[in-house]
C-alpha cells in the first residue's frame, strides 16, 4: 500500500491523525485543521509518505509549513529549506546557532553544524528519500543483508537475512569479518573509515569481504548489493519450561508489514496457550507508531485497553500539537501479567516506547544490556531527493515518565551471545530470560556471560540506528 492509499483509507475511516505514524515526512504540508476535507485536500496535493523513527505520533494538526518546498534543489536551496524547518519544528530551536546555511556544501553538513549537542548527537538526520520509503513501506533496503557489531577492534556478524547476498556468500551469525575491499578491519576501525567501508547503498555495488567462521578457515567472497527484505518478525517460538508455555518473538523493526506479521505471531502464541512472553528487541532500532501502538495493545490486553499509551510534547511554537494516544482493543491480545524484553544498546525509540508505555500497567523486565536512549521523536519532511528528520517532540508515559536519554538499564545482565543461534535456549540472553521466568530472579553474577558486544560497541547514529543493517 503506498502513502496516498494509506492516508485515503485513514481519512475514509475518519481516523484521528494520532493513529498514523508518528514521524511525518512531508513535501511541505500546509496547515491541516480538524476538518476531514482539509486533511484530504492537503495530503493529496502534497505527496506524503508517513513514517516514524522513534516512538512518536503525528499531532492532530499538521505542520504549518511556511516554505512549501525548497526554492531550488541546489545545495543552497536545500540548506535554506532545512533552516526553515528547523527553526519552526525542531524541539530545541532556541539552541540553533546563527550560521549562514548558504556557506555549507550540503544540507547534511548544515544540519550537523546546528544540531543541539550534546543531546542531539545522533537523533536528527537527513537520508535518501527512496531508501526511506522502501524501508518503512516494505521492510526493504539496498545492501548485503547482514547486521554487525564492532567491539574490541573486531567486526562480528550478528544476523544474516534470508535470501540475501550475504547468506549466499556463506556468512552466518558469529562470523568474523576481517577484511573489506582489501583493507583490514582493525585498520578501518582505527582510522574511522569503518562506517563507509561497505560502500554506497546502490544496487550493483560489489564488495570484497574476507571472513572466517569461529572454528573455520578464512573465506573471501565478492558480494553484490541488491534489494534485501528484513523479516520484521524474524522468529516465533513456544518453549515448555517447568510445565509452562513461554512465548518468544524476535521482532526486528516497526514497519508497515509488521502489523500482519505480529497478528500471525500472536495468533500462534494465543492458540498455544502461552502464559509468558519474551519479546526480543535486541536489534530493533524503532519504526512506526501505529505498529508500536498495535504491539503494545497485543501485549497489554484488556488491562490496558483505552488507557493512555503516550503523551507528546512539542516546542512552544507547536504546543497545539500536544496530545495523548491510547492502547487499543485487540481480539488476539494475550493475557500477560508481565513482559520480559531482551535488549541491547541497539534497542531504540519505538522499542523503548513499548517498555515505557507498558510499565505503568504491568512489570516489564529487561534482560541483556541498557537500551539506546531515545525518548524524542521526529517528523519527516521530503524535499528534493532527500528526507529531513529533525527531533520534533518528546514523549512520556501515563505516569509522566520519559527522560530516558541514557536508556533503560537491564534488570538482568546478559550477553548478546553470538556464539549461539537466535532462538536457541542456550543463547545467553534467552537463557537468562527463561531463568528469570522460571526462578523469579537473575542468575548469580559469577554465571553471567561476557558483556554484550552491542553494549560495548559504538552507538549507531541517525538512519543507521533505525535500520541496523548493511
Amino acid at each position: 500500500m503506498d502513502a496516498a492509499e494509506f492516508l485515503d483509507r485513514a481519512v475514509a475511516r475518519r481516523l484521528s491523525l494520532a493513529r498514523l505514524p508518528f514521524c511525518v515526512p512531508t513535501s511541505g504540508i500546509r496547515a491541516i485543521d480538524a476538518r476531514i476535507d482539509d486533511v484530504r485536500t492537503s495530503f493529496r496535493r502534497w505527496r506524503v509518505f508517513l513514517v516514524c523513527l522513534v516512538a512518536c505520533v503525528a499531532a492532530s494538526r499538521a505542520i504549518d509549513a511556511r516554505a512549501q518546498t525548497p526554492a531550488s534543489c541546489t545545495a543552497p536551496g536545500k540548506n535554506l529549506y532545512v533552516r526553515d524547518r528547523m527553526t519552526d519544528i525542531y524541539f530545541w530551536y532556541r539552541e540553533i546557532p546563527s550560521l549562514d546555511p548558504v556557506s555549507f556544501d550540503s544540507p547534511e553538513a548544515y544540519l550537523d553544524a546546528i544540531r543541539f549537542r550534546p543531546i542531539d548527537n545522533t537523533y536528527s538526520y537527513i537520508t535518501d528519500r527512496a531508501t526511506n520509503s522502501a524501508f518503512f513501506s516494505d521492510s526493504q533496503f539496498i545492501g548485503l543483508g547482514l547486521s554487525t557489531s564492532i567491539a574490541g577492534g573486531e567486526m562480528r556478524v550478528l544476523q544474516v537475512f534470508p535470501d540475501s547476498p550475504a547468506e549466499e556468500a556463506g556468512l552466518a551469525r558469529g562470523d568474523f569479518i576481517v577484511e573489506i575491499n582489501g583493507r583490514g578491519v582493525p585498520d578501518l576501525i582505527a582510522t574511522g573509515a569503518i562506517d563507509g567501508a561497505f560502500g554506497a547503498s546502490d544496487v550493483g555495488v560489489q564488495v570484497s569481504i574476507a571472513f572466517r567462521h569461529p572454528a573455520g578457515s578464512r573465506i573471501t567472497a565478492d558480494v553484490t548489493k541488491r534489494l534485501v527484505t528484513i523479516p520484521t518478525v524474524s522468529m516465533t517460538r513456544v518453549y515448555d519450561v517447568a510445565g509452562r508455555k513461554i512465548g518468544y518473538v524476535f521482532f526486528r523493526n516497526f514497519v508497515q508489514p509488521s502489523v500482519a506479521a505480529l497478528d500471525t505471531a500472536f495468533n500462534e502464541l494465543r492458540d498455544a496457550g502461552v502464559s509468558e512472553l519474551v519479546l526480543d528487541l535486541r536489534y530493533n532500532g524503532g519504526g512506526l507508531i501505529n505498529v508500536a501502538q498495535h504491539l503494545a495493545s497485543l501485549i497489554g490486553g484488556v488491562r490496558t485497553e483505552g488507557q493512555p499509551l503516550a503523551e507528546y510534547f512539542h516546542n512552544d511554537k507547536n504546543a497545539f500539537r500536544n496530545q495523548t494516544i491510547r492502547f487499543q482493543s485487540k481480539p488476539n491480545a494475550l493475557r500477560l501479567d508481565r513482559l520480559i524484553v531482551i535488549a541491547t544498546r541497539a534497542s531504540a525509540s519505538a522499542s523503548e516506547l513499548i517498555i515505557n508505555a507498558l510499565r505503568p500497567f504491568i512489570p516489564v523486565l529487561i534482560v541483556g544490556d541498557r537500551t539506546y536512549g531515545k525518548p524524542v521523536g521526529q517528523y519527516q519532511f521530503e524535499f528534493c531527493d532527500k528526507v529531513l528528520a529533525p527531533v520534533s517532540f518528546s514523549l512520556r508515559n501515563s505516569k509522566g515518565e520519559g527522560d530516558f536519554f541514557d536508556g533503560f538499564a537491564a534488570d538482568c545482565a546478559a550477553a548478546d551471545d553470538i556464539g549461539h543461534p537466535l532462538g536457541d535456549t542456550q543463547e545467553a540472553s534467552l537463557r537468562e530470560a527463561l531463568t528469570l521466568i522460571h526462578t523469579g530472579s537473575c542468575s548469580a553474577p559469577t554465571t553471567l556471560a561476557t558483556r554484550s558486544q552491542i553494549g560495548s560497541a559504538r552507538r549507531a547514529s541517525g538512519w543507521q540506528s533505525v535500520v541496523n543493517a548493511f
